[in-house]
């Protein structure tokens, strides 16, 4: 199932301790980027919320936004370095007589200094959290994925009938260019009778001339070749992995072959039908640049 690579998805997850809530959104990215938004707190499940992300999105910028609620029931302990703080008090000390200042050195002056005070975790912490936050991801995931099939089922239906209206118009191309062999025939025919006309005719001439044209303008290959393509892009909207790059890779090809038959055929019809083609290839293509 084609899947956009645009989508939103929500999920909660609560503990005894609070409730956490994950919240992702997508845009459109050539891979697969993943920006996280935790507290600092939770920056150890930084890689086990990346790698379950990243086994449900092939593509696509997805941001993880994940905030929590604590009730208090969680108690934190507040760790004092005593020898950073001496270490700071003695070099105080050392300032102040090298410098005759007289002033006390106080409690609060050295807890504002970095790294004397730090707020411990309890030490459950990582075994308690995770599996709250999981079951929020993993909620948030599945709520994504469906809006990005939601959306995708819309893309392959425009891009279903966009490939159909360029295959009715190769169907165009492929009638019209045996017309134009013979168009060109009558032309020679008329340009030889008055050449006998004026006693200047050249059989072989004329017949080089044919023969190159006929080779010129054939463009059977490409119009064959385009369907081909046309065939396998249809097939991509009903297949289930990630297709988003190979159907950008087909429509390349498609405008290959669309520009060869243009510059080969040199009529103005097909000129016209070329045009229609390219201008339906390039709406398929800004869809397809919205596909995981």
């Amino acid at each position: 199932m084609l899947k956009s690579m645009t989508g939103y998805g929500r999920g909660e997850g609560s503990w005894l301790g609070g409730k956490c809530t994950v919240e992702i959104k997508t845009v459109n990215h050539r891979y697969c980027e993943v920006l996280l938004r935790l507290p600092r707190q939770f920056a150890f499940l930084e890689e086990r919320i990346r790698g379950l992300v990243q086994s449900r999105v092939a593509r696509g910028r997805v941001e993880v936004f994940l905030t929590v609620e604590t009730s208090g029931g969680s108690e934190r302990a507040v760790k004092v370095d005593k020898d950073l703080a001496f270490a700071y008090y003695k070099a105080m000390k050392e300032l102040q007589e090298s410098l005759g200042i007289e002033a006390k050195i106080k409690v609060k002056h050295l807890i504002s200094l970095p790294g004397v005070l730090a707020c411990g975790e309890p030490e459950d912490e990582p075994d308690t959290l995770w599996p709250p936050v999981k079951e929020a991801l993993e909620e948030a995931l599945d709520n994504l994925v469906k809006m990005r099939c939601v959306e995708g089922e819309r893309l392959a239906r425009d891009i279903a009938g966009r490939l159909e209206k360029v295959s009715r118009l190769n169907s165009l191309v492929r009638d019209r260019a045996p017309l134009v062999l013979d168009e060109y025939r009558e032309k020679l025919k008329q340009r030889a009778e008055k050449l006998l006309d004026e006693g200047t005719y050249d059989p072989a001439r004329l017949e080089a001339e044919a023969v190159f044209f006929a080779e010129r303008s054939n463009i059977t290959e490409e119009t064959v070749r385009l369907e081909s393509h046309l065939k396998q892009a249809e097939s991509c909207l009903e297949a289930e992995e990630p297709v988003g790059r190979k159907l950008d890779f087909l429509l390349q090809e498609m405008n290959r072959e669309a520009n060869t038959i243009a510059s080969k055929a040199a009529d103005a019809e097909i000129s016209r039908l070329v045009v229609e083609i390219k201008s339906e290839l390039e709406k398929v293509r800004e869809q397809v640049q919205n596909i995981e």
